[in-house]
């Protein structure tokens, strides 16, 4: 019998996530069925209730959809909390929903795993307090990283985001004006400039020797963020292709109990563009 997957979003019909799942299952020897589903955005629960209602094990959400996901569930998993916004829907055996939020968990993974980036000791600088950010803090801050820069268009969205950080690793809030004079061994961007192709308002000068550049929004050609950090010497330029696989593969996990392998999917997913 095949296990239902799907998700659900508005728009919905250029989401990769069914390839990845398919390419999962078929690598892990599980039998599931992920499809799917354009979400009406006046009854996103509605939508919900039924997919579950029908027998569905577990959902990936996307936008517009992850805050009303996270309102939606009983319980919550500590990032998922902290982000505001859920990703992953789990059907629990007493009929509740669990919301994880597993984006964060995707992009540290595609740096460390996939990469050979070492978080221990960095000082790392966040581009953006939006969702995007709010979903990566809680992973960054247990990287191992030695400081966390939250630097955001309004500077106060930057420190509340900040405030949510945990006391063990320092981490605080500014806008992109007191930047000036400060060096990241690597700079994550967050914000959404890259769909008008363009990139936030930086100093050139960001970079420590040996820096790294991550944009989470990917494309077939190389984004603005990627092309500002090759022109600034940058020493790797990513985008977030895997960290759409990652994140995918964490919610795999979630579900059926098996990490699948990851390189030759986002390998994959490469070859395709």
């Amino acid at each position: 019998m095949l296990h239902r997957y799907a998700v659900i979003g508005n728009p919905i019909e250029h989401s990769q996530s069914p390839t990845i799942h398919a390419a999962f299952a078929q690598q892990c020897g599980e039998a599931i069925d992920y499809g799917r589903i354009l979400g009406d955005r006046h009854d996103f629960a509605g939508d919900v209730q039924r997919f579950f209602a029908q027998g569905g094990l577990g959902l990936n959400v996307t936008l517009p959809f992850k805050e009303q996901a996270w309102a939606l569930v009983e319980e919550r998993s500590e990032r998922a909390e902290v982000a505001g916004a859920v990703n992953t829907l789990i059907a629990l055996a007493d009929g509740r929903l669990r919301g994880d939020n597993t984006d964060g968990i995707g992009l540290v993974r595609d740096l460390a795993d996939n990469h050979g980036f070492v978080f221990a000791g960095t000082r790392v600088l966040l581009l953006g307090a939006g969702g995007a950010a709010r979903g990566a803090l809680v992973p960054l801050l247990e990287s191992g990283l030695r400081e966390l820069v939250i630097a955001n268009r309004t500077p106060e969205r930057a420190h509340t985001l900040a405030a949510l950080g945990s006391g063990a690793v320092p981490v605080s809030g500014c806008g992109f004006e007191a930047l000036a004079g400060e060096r990241f061994d690597l700079v994550i961007n967050a914000t959404s400039s890259g769909l008008s192709d363009t990139v936030p308002p930086i100093p050139a000068d960001l970079l420590a020797p040996g820096g790294w550049t991550y944009d989470m929004l990917y494309g077939a050609a190389p984004t603005a963020f990627c092309r500002w950090g090759r022109a600034h010497g940058v020493a790797h330029s990513l985008d977030g292709l895997g960290m759409l696989v990652e994140q995918a593969a964490e919610s795999f996990r979630l579900w059926r109990g098996v990490r699948p392998r990851t390189a030759e999917v986002i390998a994959m997913l490469r070859a395709a563009d």
